[in-house]
C-alpha cells in the first residue's frame, strides 16, 4: 500500500448526496471513526446538478481528486442516478483532452450506513494521489 500524502499536499472534494454520501459521512462521525483530513465534504441534494465544466474548474483551482458519493439507484429523485452517471461519463474524455488523469474522479454509490465503504473510498483515492501526485502538474487552463 502506498504512503498516504500529507493533507496539506492534496485536496479531495466529496460531492455527497444527502441521501447517500453525506449520510454515510454522518454515520462515520457518529461512530467517532476517522478518515483523512484532506477531504472537503459538500452536501448536495443531487450531484446531477453539477455540469461538466464544474469538475474541470475544480481541478484547475487545485482540487486533486473528486469523489462523487451518491445514493445510486436508491436516490429519491427520478432519473438522478442515470443523469449523474451520464454527466460523469462526459467529464472523463474532457479530462483526458486536458491531460488530467481520469483516476482523479470517481463516482461511487454510498448508502446511509456504509461507513466502511465511505472510509475505503477515501483511502483508495489517497492511494491514487500518493502515486500520481497533486493535480497542479497536470492541469491545463480551460
Amino acid at each position: 500500500m502506498a504512503a498516504q500524502p500529507q493533507s496539506e499536499d492534496t485536496r479531495i472534494l466529496i460531492l455527497a448526496s444527502q441521501s447517500g454520501g453525506y449520510a454515510g459521512a454522518n454515520s462515520v462521525g457518529q461512530l467517532h471513526a476517522s478518515y483523512a483530513p484532506n477531504t472537503y465534504i459538500l452536501p448536495v441534494m443531487s450531484p446531477a446538478i453539477f455540469p461538466e465544466h464544474f469538475y474541470l474548474q475544480a481541478f484547475e483551482q487545485g482540487i486533486d481528486a473528486i469523489l462523487v458519493m451518491y445514493s445510486g439507484t436508491d436516490s429519491p429523485y427520478k432519473g438522478d442516478s442515470e443523469h449523474t452517471a451520464q454527466v460523469i461519463n462526459r467529464v472523463y474524455p474532457l479530462m483526458t483532452e486536458r491531460g488530467i488523469d481520469t483516476r482523479r474522479l470517481r463516482l461511487v454509490a454510498i448508502c446511509t450506513v456504509c461507513t466502511a465503504a465511505f472510509q475505503k473510498e477515501i483511502r483508495q483515492i489517497n492511494d491514487v494521489l500518493a502515486e500520481i501526485g497533486p493535480v497542479r502538474a497536470e492541469v491545463m487552463p480551460l
